[in-house]
């Protein structure tokens, strides 16, 4: 399985975050709990919507995506 089977785009949806497909769950805010310390099974609990899968795509999602970002240090200012 790849994210993309399960994060989806949509600019009619959240102003185009990427969400879990089917909801208006943004990948951000799964990180986020995780992040805060939600476990997985507090996750599923409460959006029941959401798989283990999905979960799975949130972070092979953001993993990708950071993949790709590129940062230029910048000097001291001075």
């Amino acid at each position: 399985m790849t994210w993309n089977e399960r994060i989806v785009i949509d600019p009619h949806i959240l102003t185009g975050k990427p969400i879990i497909k089917g909801t208006r769950l943004a990948v951000e805010h799964i990180l986020e709990l995780m992040g805060q310390g939600w476990a997985e099974e507090q996750i599923l609990a409460e959006y029941p919507g959401v798989t283990h899968d999905d979960i799975l795509a949130c972070l092979r999602y953001a993993s990708e995506i950071l993949k790709a970002e590129k940062v230029y240090p910048v000097g001291a200012g001075g």
